[in-house]
């Protein structure tokens, strides 16, 4: 501005004085001078009134910028909802999360070993089941809370009434055509976050002997064994509580206390499943891990295997549950657990095909999954595992009461592998092909029926 004041004045100085050749005194001299100087101040206030109109254009730009960069981020929200990853929520108002899928799966088996099924054994068979899901959840940010609703429903069950085992091939199999509410709760968020308190209807599963690549039968793997421990006496969704306590980053308290009759909320917790949990998360060379612990107490009534007359009896077990990132793409699991051999459950939902009381000392499983981005596949899966569940030697141990397991009884431990294929075809469906052996069906106690069993099947994964 100032360089500009100082060119203006000599212009009008030089133009002045080019036009007029001799000043008559003094007295004009300084009346020209005044002129000048009001012409300067005119000047001067006409490129103020400039500035301000260009400052005030500038913050008008600004204003539409940011009204322009607001909407294309709400737009880009609203592009990213429609096409979310499978199995992620969509908001569809403030707080409010909405999901459904559904999973549709053909099985077939060279081998149906089940004689109480209707099916000549030895002869191959083929079945499916569907299930559907809808969840809603709301979220209460103005006071922590959370609110979550589950609808299930589904048809068929697959090759599961086929097949006597121990630990049977197909975890998403769900016979219930009326759809009814599997999960219904409240959760609190306490202490800044570091409590977590959640009441109503719970699945068990959702906060204990969790894993990060084999806890999911809709994407991940189908067989029994390798979704849970078979060990553990999970009661089916029902109600309970459930306490988590996160003390620092890297560690994690849980402890549920669920009915142990899922299907009897009239006499609520006379007989309770209890049990706690630790859990390590680990980042070792920036890989993450999960390593938890935990024990269990069952206070529904057990009978002894050597003394029927004992038949009010508990039941306890423990385990550990393990996955870590071996690395970008890989990721290694294991499993193991145990429980009280001498006693079982005869109303419990863990009965083999066929109404065939048993019980388990323990098991093991382990294996891997690998993301497809080697290939150029980056949101497929190849994965793979392998397990075992071993029966209890008082259960070997005793006489037999049923004709049709064979005698003596064998009680060999039952093998599992299983492999799938997760095929990403968009964000909406991915396609599985699984295939499951199973050596020693059932301890190959069905009839003198020590044939493996191979199954090959289909999933598919729809999420809407």
């Amino acid at each position: 501005m100032a360089v500009v004041k100082k060119v203006v004045l000599f212009l009008l100085v030089f133009s002045f004085f080019c036009g007029n050749s001799v000043f008559a005194d003094q007295a004009s001299l300084e009346e020209t001078v005044r002129q000048l100087q009001k012409r300067i101040e005119a000047l001067e206030e006409k490129v103020s009134q400039q500035d301000k109109i260009i400052a005030a254009k500038n913050s008008e730009d600004r204003v539409q910028e940011k009204k322009i960069a607001e909407y294309e981020s709400k737009l880009s929200e609203f592009e990213v909802k429609l096409h979310r990853a499978p199995g992620e929520t969509m908001q569809i108002m403030e707080g409010l999360e909405l999901g459904a899928g559904m999973t549709m799966i053909v099985q077939g088996a060279n081998n149906v070993n089940n004689a109480t099924s209707g099916v000549d054994k030895k002869k191959n068979r083929t079945d499916g089941s569907y299930s559907a899901d809808i969840t809603l959840a709301k979220e209460f940010n103005e006071v922590g809370g959370r609110a979550f609703l589950h609808l299930e429903g589904g048809q068929g069950s697959g090759m599961e009434d086929d097949l006597t085992l121990y630990s049977n091939v197909n975890r998403d199999a769900d016979d219930h055509e009326n759809v009814r509410v599997t999960e219904l709760w409240y959760e609190q968020g306490l202490f800044k976050d570091k409590v977590a308190l959640t009441f109503g209807k719970l699945d068990p599963t959702a906060y204990f002997d969790q894993n990060e690549v084999a806890n999911d039968e809709t994407t991940q793997f189908l067989g029994r064994i390798f979704r849970n421990s078979p060990t553990l006496e999970f009661p089916d969704n029902t109600a309970g509580i459930r306490v988590a306590y996160l003390p620092k980053e890297w560690i994690e308290l849980g402890y549920g206390m669920f009915n142990s009759n899922s299907d009897n909320w009239s006499k609520m917790f006379d007989n309770t499943f209890n049990i706690g949990q630790v859990t390590f998360k680990t980042n070792f060379l920036n890989l993450a891990g999960n390593y938890r612990f935990y024990g269990w107490n069952n206070n529904a009534y057990h009978r002894k295997w050597m003394d029927a007359t004992k038949d009010k009896e508990n039941s306890y077990g423990f385990g550990l549950s393990f996955d870590q990132k071996v690395t970008d793409t890989v990721t290694a699991f294991c499993r193991y657990g145990w429980q009280d051999p001498s006693v079982y459950n005869p109303d419990s939902a863990f009965m083999a095909t066929g109404d065939l009381n048993y019980s388990l000392a323990h098991s093991w499983s382990s294996g891997f999954q690998v993301e497809g981005k080697p290939w150029g596949r980056e949101k497929d899966i190849l994965a793979f595992a392998v397990g075992q569940v071993f029966p209890s030697n008082n259960y070997k141990k005793t006489e037999i009461t049923d004709n049709i397991i064979s005698a003596p009884r064998s009680a060999k431990a039952e093998g599992h592998l299983e492999a799938y294929y997760k095929i990403h075809i968009n964000n909406h469906l991915a396609i599985s092909p699984d295939f499951q052996y199973i050596w020693n069906p059932f301890g190959t106690d069905i009839l003198e029926d020590t044939n493996g069993i191979f199954v090959g099947g289909m999933r598919a994964q729809i999420d809407f």
